[in-house]
């Protein structure tokens, strides 16, 4: 789950600006954490704690009201029984890698995955996308090959992976189904979880959930490594930290 942590920070500052350089400084003065970490951690609080949703989210997100959200979804967070609003944006997808990491066969991530998006983000592109990402995560780490995790997606969930397609459009789409394909295909044709990251920020646009996503997903093929690891770490506050810490040592298996 820190890749996906590690990516939205790294990401932050080039939110809706033009494409970086490739080489850009990973970690910059201007890096913080943003609502997909505040999010994906309400995740993990969630599962650690009983699977409330969206209490959980709303909890966190009080606490952190200024880091970035969407209106509607702000909204949502500030009223304590407001439904679910039908948006079809990448919300679902970014805070999901924690049902991956939780998850131990593919039809809990499944469940699990369509729960916590349903609670905020109702449409079925969004519910689809929080499943992807949760699933990639789990088959990844039951060692399926990354082809194999790829055709999978193709045909479970209808996306284009090719990365011809995918990537050549740039990072200019905030729905949940433009968001997935370049995500997953950066994190599929990397050699390592720093190029996976570099690839979907260098597209330009929603940078902070791009690379989210796509951290997310390498985290599960390659690791995170430990100096950026550390890096991400650092710059969450004790209670962030606190529940990412709660989560990493509750591996599958102990639950």
């Amino acid at each position: 789950m820190l890749g996906a942590i590690a990516g939205d920070i790294i990401g932050s500052r080039f939110e809706g600006h033009v494409r970086p350089p490739r080489d850009f400084e990973l970690f910059h003065r201007q890096c913080r954490f943003t609502d997909d970490t505040v999010c994906t951690l309400a995740i993990a609080e969630a599962m650690l704690g009983g699977r409330n949703f969206a209490a959980t989210l709303r909890d966190l997100v009080r606490r952190y009201p200024d880091a970035g959200y969407g209106g509607m979804f702000l909204r949502w967070a500030f009223s304590d029984d407001a439904p679910a609003y039908g948006s079809w944006g990448n919300g679902a997808p970014m805070r999901g890698s924690a049902v991956g990491w939780w998850a131990e066969t593919e039809a809990e991530a499944l469940d699990l995955a369509a729960a916590q998006a349903s609670v905020s983000h109702d449409h079925p592109h969004a519910v689809a996308a929080a499943q992807a990402v949760a699933l990639a995560i789990l088959l990844l780490r039951q060692g399926t090959q990354r082809e194999g995790v790829r055709d999978r997606l193709e045909r479970d969930f209808g996306y284009d992976l090719r990365p011809e397609a995918a990537l050549k459009r740039g990072g200019f789409d905030v729905s949940a189904a433009g968001t997935m394909p370049p995500a997953l295909v950066a994190a599929f044709e990397a050699d390592n979880w720093e190029n996976a990251v570099r690839t979907v920020i260098c597209l330009g646009g929603d940078t902070y959930t791009l690379a989210c996503i796509a951290g997310s997903v390498a985290e599960a093929k390659f690791g995170v490594p430990c100096e950026i690891a550390e890096q991400a770490r650092a710059r969450l506050t004790p209670d962030l930290a606190a529940v990412l810490d709660r989560f990493d040592a509750r591996r599958p298996g102990d639950h």
